[in-house]
């Protein structure tokens, strides 16, 4: 385990720094050197503390490079074109992100021998569709970071954020043509209708704001909750149910595991099916990273179950992150939902045991369970919600203990209204009234928190030496006691059954 921590910690820490400090090879060069240094000295000298170091400095220096070559520059033509008008034929190669005021469409386009995606900010209507082959014409001008007052001067780097999708270019003030229908043989068109058949199907069938939560509690998102609602989420510390995370993705497997069992197949085709629901439910929502991390997880976990093979959580996740990272490395500092994604499933498995051992007094094992694992999630991802956001909420506890508690629940009778909606159209509202139920629970929820006084408190910016320092604190509560606190836990268990 200390070897696979030297690989993650340095490959992780190569990415970080790269991404935030422009170096070039010459570190890079260095710390290979550094690394063959200790690796020479654990040859002459065997020690453990050698290797570990050559194996983090390596890895380090395999990290920054993967950062260095995946951080390209502009392509020229499209770069000597800023500021001016375009015009340009291309793909929509992912779902319009539709607000209240503008769509924004991700678009593939080639010019001069050159390809780049481009984010078009255009008007909401006329919609467009992914595999359409369109004209897309505006102003081509480079995403910028900004800061917002409301967030305590932080500086969001909305380049590099988008960068980590591919998009290097916007263009304002588009306007669309659309020259050829999505090919009959696309799949990623073929997905979205079906993720938007399901939301249309919700919409038939519940008011708003429920059929726009319903639909991301199941698939992820937070258009047409309104700035009012998303901000009590906020408040509350429940936005993460309206994102696609790894909860969502084994919610999903363990229903079909469910269904495929009351059916009486054998537990191999329950954990494949369950495996294709996982692959076939990200794909739908949409492949981001933090989904394709929850995926990955899921499928390994399913996989030991199949097998009957142990399934070492930490491990997994671990390998998953050098994966991921070795795929992506712009998502570790600039996709705030994988980092805290990460964070929270770190803190569910290391730290869920511990804080359960501690609450043993809880002579009810769902709700013990219940209240280890929201502040085990809620104690890891804390440092890096307060660096993002400032926003610490004192009602999250309760909430989340509140809400997923019918959050499985909440996502099947969801599921089955859309279903509904899409089959029966209004007239499907029989079948929609129990989802209605639990998703305006779930609102009373978010808004009896945020109206109560002090519901959170909004933090001013701070450095990122504060995030790495809460971390340290809290792998060292995690590891320094492991051995003796794993034991006790064992024996409190076979003690209570």
């Amino acid at each position: 385990m200390n070897t696979l921590f030297a690989v993650v910690g340095g490959f992780a820490s190569g990415v970080l720094l790269r991404s935030l400090f422009v170096s070039g090879w010459p570190i890079i060069i260095f710390t290979f050197m550094l690394a063959g240094i200790f690796a020479a000295a654990a040859k002459t000298r065997p020690r453990l503390a050698y290797t570990l170091c050559a194996l983090f400095f390596i890895s380090f220096a395999l990290g920054a490079a993967r950062m260095h070559l995946a951080d390209t520059p502009l392509p020229p033509h499209f770069a000597t074109t800023l500021g001016t008008f375009v015009s340009y034929e291309g793909v929509v190669v992912g779902d319009p992100d539709v607000r209240d005021t503008n769509q924004r469409v991700p678009v593939f386009v080639s010019a001069n021998g050159e390809s780049a995606k481009m984010l078009a900010v255009a008007d909401r209507y006329p919609g467009v569709a992914v595999g359409e082959r369109v004209s897309v014409s505006g102003t081509l001008a480079l995403p910028q970071p900004f800061s917002s007052a409301d967030e305590g001067g932080r500086v969001f780097a909305y380049d590099k954020y988008l960068q980590k999708d591919g998009v290097r270019f916007l263009i304002n003030n588009a306007s669309f043509k659309v020259l050829e229908p999505a090919p009959w043989y696309s799949v990623p068109s073929a997905l979205a209708q079906v993720k938007h058949a399901f939301l249309g199907g919700l919409s038939a069938a519940l008011p708003e704001p429920y059929a726009s939560l319903a639909g991301g509690i199941v698939i992820g998102g937070k258009t047409g909750l309104g700035s009012e609602l998303q901000n009590a989420f906020i408040m509350t510390g429940l936005v993460q149910i309206i994102v696609l995370s790894g909860y969502n993705v084994m919610v999903v497997a363990e229903w079909v595991m469910y269904l495929i069992g009351v059916l009486r197949f054998r537990r191999g085709s329950a954990a494949l099916a369950g495996a294709i629901a996982v692959v076939l439910f990200v794909a739908v929502a949409g492949a981001t990273s933090t989904a394709i991390r929850a995926a990955l997880m899921a499928l390994i976990a399913l996989y030991a179950r199949a097998s009957g093979r142990t399934y070492a959580a930490g491990r997994a996740l671990l390998a998953i992150i050098v994966l991921v990272l070795a795929w992506n490395p712009f998502i570790l500092a600039f996709d705030p939902g994988f980092g805290l994604s990460v964070a929270a499933t770190a803190g569910l498995i290391w730290l869920s045991p511990l804080i359960e051992l501690k609450l043993a007094r809880i002579k009810n094992a769902f709700w013990r369970s219940a209240l280890a694992t929201t502040l085990s999630a809620q104690a890891a991802v804390l440092p890096l919600l307060l660096y993002q956001t400032g926003v610490f909420s004192i009602v999250s506890v309760p909430a989340n203990l509140l809400v997923t508690a019918v959050m499985p629940a909440a996502m099947g009778l969801a599921a089955l209204a859309g279903l509904a909606g899409a089959i029966f159209g209004a007239a499907g509202w029989p079948l929609a009234l129990p989802g209605y139920a639990l998703t305006a629970y779930i609102i009373a929820i978010a808004r009896w928190g945020s109206a109560l006084p002090f519901a959170a408190l909004h933090l001013p910016a701070f450095p990122f030496i504060f995030v790495l320092l809460a971390y340290a604190a809290l792998i060292y509560i995690a590891f320094a006691k492991r051995d003796s606190m794993t034991l006790q836990f064992t024996l409190s268990k076979k003690a209570s059954t």
